[in-house]
């Protein structure tokens, strides 16, 4: 309970004086257009026509970890973008706050983790964050081919850093992903995030 009393305190004063534009499901996602850690310039609107995972990413961050180091991520990475899915993975660290590292160790932790995302995105200024009023990380979104928003919010059910806890989750991410590409409707199209909060520079 303490725990969770603080997690909450920590993200509220972390997210205190920001502004969220929220995307919402249902409606066009916004386009945006940034770097990624190879120097390639990357527009969600290059995607159109094509399924697209964002994932709001912070390397250091325990939730984040939680996902890599079962291979959680990876896995569902592998599994989608063979389908053809674009998984893009978003950095919105602000610099000097945690997760924020030059390109290169960021590309040298996804060798190490074995990530098969189609590329990790700088956003360090945490314009695109707040565009889609991305809070923590994780924080997922599906974008349909016609480029509407179908989900927003956890990659799963159990809310916590327990590696343990991936084997039985129901995993928001694989169910919303498998109903939209058969043509179904998403069953929980929006869900509550859990993590830690993104690393916005302060206002």
């Amino acid at each position: 309970m303490i725990k969770t009393l603080l997690f909450i305190c920590a993200f509220l004063a972390a997210t205190a004086g920001l502004t969220f534009a929220n995307a919402k499901v249902g409606e066009t996602a916004p386009n945006f257009t940034l770097p990624d850690t190879n120097g390639k310039t990357r527009s969600l609107a290059d995607f159109k026509g094509k399924f697209v995972v964002l994932e709001w990413y912070q390397p250091d961050c325990p939730f984040v970890g939680k996902h890599y180091r079962s291979g959680n991520m990876q896995s569902l990475q592998k599994e989608y973008t063979a389908k053809g899915v674009v998984w893009l993975s978003i950095d919105s660290s602000a610099p000097g706050e945690q997760g924020n590292y030059p390109a290169e160790q960021l590309n040298k932790i996804a060798s190490r983790d074995s990530a098969a995302r189609t590329a990790l995105l700088l956003d360090p200024a945490g314009d695109v964050g707040r565009l889609y009023g991305a809070k923590t990380t994780p924080d997922m979104y599906i974008i349909d081919p016609k480029g509407t928003l179908v989900y927003e919010g956890a990659i799963d059910d159990k809310r916590s850093t327990d590696l343990a806890d991936v084997k039985t989750a129901t995993n928001y991410v694989k169910v919303a992903l498998d109903a939209v590409m058969n043509g179904k409707a998403v069953p929980a199209p929006a869900t509550r995030p859990y993590g830690c909060s993104v690393k916005y520079a302060s206002n």
